[in-house]
């Protein structure tokens, strides 16, 4: 396993096949969320995590096609090992009767630490493929971020109560 990516010796083949594992990885984290909160009957928020999904699966699809227009089947070199944990949401922060408030805080954290990834990369990046391929994603994680943000401050207020308010108490099982 790798521990820090060599942003400086990025090929343009490996900054793609990075951006498209970190696209998958929101994806399919945003995937798991949505199944969770429908699961605990949380709707709203579950919708939420599905839309981020659709434009996680989009710009990943982009990806692959920019990919396969200049590299064909070229074997991928890189793998998740090989870069941080970017643009997903920590498990524990789903959890029953999650209101849309917090789904889009949640999703509004994971977009911040993929625009942080690819903006601290660019610092490192010499090849001008790359940097311009990274500076595109870095301005495509504003715009998720910008839309997550402009969603929360249309939500309106955030209700009082509380998850915890709507959990029974546990019952001994005498």
């Amino acid at each position: 396993m790798m521990d820090k990516l060599d942003f400086a010796g990025l090929s343009l083949k490996d900054a793609l096949d990075i951006a498209i594992i970190i696209e998958d990885d929101a994806r399919e984290r945003y995937q798991e969320l949505a199944d969770q909160l429908e699961l605990h009957h949380t709707g709203e928020a579950a919708e939420f995590f599905r839309f981020m999904l659709e434009q996680e699966t989009k710009h990943g699809d982009e990806l692959r096609e920019h990919r396969k227009r200049l590299f064909g089947e070229a074997r991928v070199e890189v793998d998740r090992t090989h870069i941080p944990e970017v643009e997903t949401a920590d498990y524990d922060a789903a959890r029953a009767f999650m209101s849309s408030h917090q789904a889009l805080r949640v999703a509004l954290a994971n977009e911040s630490r993929a625009f942080d990834f690819f903006d601290r990369a660019l610092n490192h990046v010499k090849d001008d493929e790359v940097a311009q391929l990274f500076k595109q994603l870095r301005t495509d994680e504003m715009d998720h971020r910008s839309r997550v943000q402009k969603a929360l401050d249309n939500l309106g207020p955030e209700d009082a109560s509380r998850p915890e308010d709507f959990v029974d108490e546990p019952v001994s099982q005498d």
